[in-house]
């Protein structure tokens, strides 16, 4: 159990108080904050002061009485829901664990319901998304490339849907890997209800995340919405098999319009579920085979993000600086020698040479189909 302290619950409590508000929304809520600074600040700001960007109502009732008592109760449950565990998250657009590529979206969202390790929302994400009744082959396909994405290192994130959804959660946690799942409902609110396992099992080994508060029930309209959280969270969206109308090419859009990398697999001509990976393909998305064609595409960013978050001491005094970066792509799944090149931006003669001097100094392990880390 854990016990939030006054002054953080305090501040929370005023973005609570606000996303509750009939009427205001996320957009205009961001805007407020923006303009005035602080959620408390809004909620202190007079009528004339607020009637400047919001209709005369809404004016009104934030700069009235805003908590009413059906409110109270809600934040309430939001304060007991904090205190019933540590791996209960509410984090708000201005705190530091807020996910840095969220903020990058026009309309972030104000509030996120977390549960599970909060941390993996800042560390690097691939999106697979796709079909609800897929075929059992894109089914096993999406699972492994879930499989080999998250052995090297990278979150998978997914809605939690039927289909490719759930396989792709469950490729990363196969691998015991880290997995995202970001739902159309609230973070308490199993949907749909056969996933109540996977549910569990995300929340255990990975992260479950919602913009809408506690209780929300599923809406048709939910799920387009979340999809941009499921886009701006990841460094590329793959989609695996989708038809024409799948809302899986919504993220895909999203995507792209975010700056996104967008990946595609191709499939059968005949089969009316590859038709949206096909237009795709033709419209620039990445055509993609196996789960290295992904690396490789995004290899500038993961190299970035290798140098950024190393820390500042070494691994191991004996190491050179090169030979972390490196050590740090590899894993104790065998990774190749080309891969390295790609990742880490190192030519193949001079990632040989590293390659067998920390084989030599015992770092790593010569196996079928290049390296692996030791120890």
């Amino acid at each position: 159990m854990i016990q939030q302290h006054d002054s953080s619950w305090q501040q929370l409590k005023q973005w609570l108080l606000l996303s509750f508000q009939p009427g205001l929304g996320a957009v205009r809520l961001n805007a407020l904050v923006r303009e005035f600074g602080s959620a408390s600040a809004v909620l202190s700001a007079s009528y004339q002061s607020l009637r400047m960007g919001l209709p005369e109502k809404l004016a009104a009732q934030l700069s009235g009485n805003p908590e009413t008592p059906d409110i109270t109760e809600r934040l309430n449950h939001c304060r007991l829901w904090l205190e019933s565990s540590q791996a209960h998250h509410i984090i708000t657009l201005q705190s530091p664990q807020y996910p840095a590529a969220l903020k990058e979206l026009s309309d972030p969202p104000p509030l996120l319901y977390v549960m599970g390790n909060l941390d993996l929302l800042n560390e690097p994400q691939v999106a697979i998304v796709g079909s609800r009744r897929p075929t059992p082959q894109a089914r096993r396909l999406a699972q492994e490339m879930a499989m080999d994405l998250s052995r090297k290192g990278l979150v998978i994130t997914s809605g939690m849907a039927l289909g490719i959804d759930a396989a792709a959660h469950q490729g990363a946690l196969g691998s015991y890997g880290s997995t995202i799942a970001v739902l159309g409902t609230g973070v308490d609110v199993v949907y749909p209800r056969s996933h109540g396992d996977l549910y569990q099992a995300i929340a255990m080994q990975g992260a479950i995340v919602s913009e809408f508060p506690l209780g929300t029930t599923p809406k048709p309209g939910h799920f387009p919405r979340r999809n941009r959280i499921i886009s701006g969270l990841s460094v590329g969206v793959l989609v695996v098999e989708a038809a024409l109308n799948s809302g899986s090419l919504i993220s895909a859009r999203l995507a792209a319009e975010q700056g996104r990398e967008v990946f595609a697999v191709p499939g059968s001509v005949l089969n009316p579920l590859s038709r949206g990976c096909h237009k795709l393909i033709k419209e620039g998305a990445v055509l993609v085979e196996s789960a290295e064609d992904i690396l490789v595409e995004l290899q500038s960013y993961l190299r970035a993000y290798v140098v950024s978050t190393s820390e500042p001491e070494p691994i191991n005094s004996d190491l050179s600086g090169v030979q972390r970066v490196i050590l740090e792509i590899m894993s104790a799944e065998a990774i190749s020698v080309d891969l390295i090149c790609q990742i880490s931006g190192l030519s193949f003669d001079e990632v040989s040479v590293i390659l067998t001097e920390m084989e030599l100094e015992g770092f790593i392990e010569s196996v079928p189909g290049g390296y692996i880390r030791v120890g």
